[in-house]
């Protein structure tokens, strides 16, 4: 049985701002000089042009709701609760409007459809949370089965493809809703040290949602199929990505060593993903790779020897949008079907984070008005 990606949809707030200008902002909350040239310097190497948030507070100081000037003149940085409030407000307003838009692509899927829905964020805390409003407000059935994922990071909205189709080859009518929405900028600190600044200069804001089933496909648009998973670890990257809830949100542990612990494990990690099914890196067509960073993506082509086009989908996600933790993933993905849509392409999917994790996936781009491939051999393999 075939499980598909029927269709993708995905949003940033309207709060936006050039890696530039967010530099020249950060530089001036500095407040020194040299520390000021520091930050441009970081913000200038991530690969980053625009950056979005739900805060005014990086585009417009009249409006600021947390990086307040004291009657110092000095930056006064919110509590974790004030933080976690404006997540709150936020979250479901966001969830309900990308999941409604998300259904209205579906001509083929009605609300009542929908049996599961599963929802993805390490950015905040609320409970009613969204998975109780897109119930509530799309009118979806009181019965629906609703999970949640939490404090994962940016490798989450894998495991939430996998359960998605876990509940599908194990009842074949389910039609599951995912929504993945970070807040990342909720959490930017303004501190000196060199996991703040990195930080600062990577994450953004954003949500993307997709609708799972294992209906066959109509034919009228592409699709993505759901061939497989894989779970793999480098302990050895166990401190060099981390989080804890801090007084002043969540304090990150960022280091720059992220990217070679990442490539020295790339090669397993691959064969691990590749070899169950008989394939090789040159049998798959596109990488959509968490663009974590400028620095992952450099190292990850090369350590694969990629050809640029194949992540070219990673890069001009990083280009246009940052860091969204959870929901960058689907950005690539939307990306690459929106550029693949004409012919077939299969695709390998990782993502990264805290352990360090390595999430991976394989799947496939099953074009508009042709039929799709028949899976033959599902997979899901835990690497240790």
């Amino acid at each position: 049985m075939n499980v598909y990606i029927h269709q993708l949809a995905t949003y940033v707030p309207p709060n936006t701002a050039t890696q530039d200008d967010l530099a020249a902002r950060f530089g001036e909350w500095a407040g020194d000089g040299a520390t000021a040239r520091v930050i441009g310097h970081i913000f200038r190497k991530t690969g980053i042009q625009r950056r979005y948030s739900v805060l005014p507070d990086f585009t417009e100081p009249e409006r600021v709701e947390l990086f307040r000037i004291d009657s110092d003149g000095k930056l006064s940085e919110a509590s974790t609760q004030e933080r976690n409030r404006v997540y709150g407000r936020n979250a479901a307003p966001i969830s309900v409007r990308l999941a409604r838009e998300l259904l209205d692509k579906c001509s083929n899927f009605e609300t009542k459809d929908v049996t599961h829905v599963i929802t993805v964020s390490c950015t905040g805390f609320v409970n009613p949370g969204p998975d109780w409003a897109l119930v509530t407000e799309l009118g979806l059935a009181p019965t629906v089965e609703r999970y949640n994922i939490g404090f994962m990071g940016c490798y989450a909205a894998l495991p939430a493809l996998r359960m998605a189709r876990h509940f599908c080859l194990a009842q074949p009518d389910a039609v599951v809703l995912v929504v993945c929405l970070e807040l990342c900028s909720l959490h930017m600190q303004m501190q000196t040290t060199n996991d703040s600044v990195l930080g600062n200069a990577l994450f953004s804001d954003g949500a993307a949602a997709v609708l799972v089933s294992a209906r066959e496909p109509e034919g009228d648009r592409p699709v993505l199929a759901l061939d497989g998973f894989m779970s793999a670890m480098a302990p050895e990257g166990q401190g060099e990505m981390a989080w804890e809830i801090g007084d002043r949100g969540f304090n990150l542990v960022l280091s720059s060593y992220v990217p070679d612990v990442i490539s020295a494990n790339l090669g397993r990690i691959v064969g691990d993903l590749l070899s169950p099914r008989e394939l090789t890196p040159e049998d798959i067509d596109l990488w959509a790779i968490h663009p974590g960073g400028k620095a992952i993506l450099d190292k990850f082509e090369k350590s694969a020897a990629l050809r640029p086009p194949q992540i070219a989908a990673s890069r001009a996600v990083l280009r246009d949008f940052g860091n969204m933790s959870s929901a960058t993933i689907l950005f690539v993905l939307q990306r690459i079907i929106d550029q693949s849509a004409d012919s077939p392409a299969s695709i390998a999917a990782m993502a990264f984070g805290p352990g360090l994790t390595v999430e991976c996936g394989l799947l496939r781009v099953v074009p508009s008005r042709q039929p799709a491939i028949v899976d033959k051999s599902p997979m899901e393999v835990a690497v240790p």
